[in-house]
């Protein structure tokens, strides 16, 4: 039988370590977690993600600050914004919501905040020693860092040995989920558009990380008996059985056929898209224990 992994179950449980980790910091150091967010502008999709951000902050016990700025701010004030949140020691994790309004670099926004409050793992400090095998000193971005603990709850902590493909190569998913596996021991390829017969090389892989922002591109018979596949996609289609003009999610993965393939899934919704939000939880009480000198929980 396969394994469906339910992301949502186990999103609760990181958070529930990080408001028992988040209460006893406070007790014995007398430090809250602090999480400030960063929007600017009013587009829709941000809106809802950082109210969401916001809201899971606050259910973790922490200090959460949301700065909302006019589409029209300029970049020399939002960096002066970012400054003092560097500076500010009750924060310790700082996310600005992207996109951003088209006068601003989002690229130079990104490498000005502090790396040691850097909890979507953007900085260079923070790619740097992902890259450089220092995995447990940076901070990783939370889509791929949910998708490791998925696979580890599925596969153990030792992924000595295993074959590992990663479809996708991109800064945000990608290449640090590659890494992870790549720390984990695993034998990793990373795949993308131009890869040589991506089906036969997905059949070799013990774990297949889909990230390329495909509708169902993986197919059932891509998969290997018994791989663990970790579908990062989050793609709208058009379903007309629901009506007119109506849409539904599905993943990278054609979920239907890898299902029979797979020893274990996430399906989509409900697989990696509850880790994303959890992690950003975590990496934020990561911050706070290391300011505070404390050692952290691990996920």
């Amino acid at each position: 039988m396969t394994t469906v992994i339910d992301g949502k179950l186990v999103a609760e449980d990181v958070v529930a370590t990080v408001q028992k980790a988040a209460e006893l910091l406070r007790a014995e150091a007398g430090v809250t977690p602090g999480l400030a967010v960063v929007i600017v502008g009013e587009d829709p999709a941000s809106q809802v993600y950082v109210a969401s951000k916001s809201r899971k902050a606050k259910d973790c016990g922490f200090h959460s600050v949301q700065h909302t700025l006019p589409a029209e701010t300029s970049q020399a004030d939002l960096l002066a914004l970012i400054a003092g949140l560097n500076a500010d020691p009750e924060i310790h994790g700082i996310l600005v919501q992207l996109p951003l309004p088209d006068q601003i670099d989002s690229g130079a926004v990104i490498q000005a905040i502090a790396p040691e409050k850097d909890v979507d793992g953007f900085t260079y400090v923070n790619v740097g020693k992902l890259g450089a095998g220092a995995a447990e000193t940076a901070f990783v971005p939370c889509t791929p860092a949910g998708s490791m603990v998925l696979i580890e709850r599925v596969r153990g902590r030792d992924l000595s040995g295993l074959n590992a493909v990663v479809v996708g190569r991109s800064n945000i998913v990608g290449k640090p989920m590659a890494n992870l596996l790549l720390a984990a021991n695993c034998t990793v390829t990373v795949a993308h558009s131009r890869t040589h017969d991506l089906p036969a090389l997905c059949r070799t892989a013990d774990i297949l990380v889909a990230a390329v922002g495909r509708p169902e591109m993986i197919r059932g018979d891509w998969v290997k008996e018994g791989a663990t596949v970790i579908d990062v996609g989050i793609n709208r289609i058009p379903a007309p059985e629901k009506g007119e003009g109506k849409q539904r999610l599905v993943g990278d993965v054609a979920y239907a056929e890898a299902e029979r393939r797979a020893g274990a899934i996430t399906p989509v919704p409900g697989g990696v898209g509850p880790m994303t939000i959890a992690m950003l939880m975590a990496n934020t009480l990561v911050s706070a224990c290391r300011a505070a000198g404390r050692t952290p929980p691990r996920f």
